[in-house]
């Protein structure tokens, strides 16, 4: 029985992998199941065992990078050796590298902008990055990081359209990669940071730079 069921597990994450890369490569409309199937090497019925259409497996690409999102965040957010500043950047990092990398995270990023699935982006990955984020505004103003009248809120918003905008315009370029991504995600915090930081944490950052930085090998990938 514990085989039966890791055997199924494997399937359906193959099968959701595999769609991850089809949505992202042709968006959903033009998603092509049998593409799907061709890439997990499951077979329909296979498929249809674990998903009851196109769009419920759809939604379980976008469930699965929720969870990303969220061990994301919930990771930085638990480094006690890192200022808030810090964490917030190896954050940003991270989500840089995922969204070159990480075909899970890709196919998020397309669905959400379309229309049968543009409702869903308020409860994905944005929200899971602007809630930790917000979390961090606060703990940075408290530790004397950011001034005591910087709006956590409003550095929030700001930081989260910025990003989505550099994301935008490298995309359509076609030879983006990933150190340009990371550079312009680095560089749009820093601009917001140091807007609306504290003059001590200005110097000791123009002397030290950043402490963080995510790896590709700590995504975890391969699993």
């Amino acid at each position: 029985m514990a085989r039966q069921q890791e055997r199924a597990r494997r399937t359906r994450a193959a099968i959701i992998k595999s769609a991850a890369v089809e949505f992202g490569k042709s968006g959903y409309a033009a998603a092509s199941l049998n593409r799907i199937l061709e890439g997990s090497r499951a077979t329909k019925g296979a498929m249809y065992f674990h998903f009851d259409s196109k769009e419920d497996l759809a939604r379980a690409v976008l469930e699965t990078a929720v969870e990303r999102y969220r061990a994301c965040a919930e990771r930085w957010l638990a480094r006690a050796d890192l200022g808030p500043l810090d964490v917030l950047h190896g954050m940003v990092d991270e989500i840089a590298l995922r969204l070159e990398h990480d075909t899970i995270v890709q196919a998020e990023y397309r669905l959400v902008i379309e229309p049968d699935f543009h409702r869903d982006a308020g409860n994905g990955g944005g929200r899971i990055v602007g809630r930790a984020t917000r979390v961090l505004a606060v703990r940075a103003i408290d530790d004397g990081q950011l001034r005591p009248d910087t709006d956590p809120d409003r550095f929030t918003r700001t930081l989260a359209a910025a990003l989505a905008g550099q994301r935008y315009l490298v995309d359509p370029i076609g030879n983006g990669s990933a150190a340009d991504l990371r550079a312009r995600f680095a560089e749009v915090l820093e601009v917001i940071v140091e807007a609306m930081a504290t003059p001590v944490w200005i110097q000791n950052f123009r002397s030290d730079g950043w402490r963080a930085q995510a790896r590709l090998d700590d995504l975890g990938l391969g699993a």
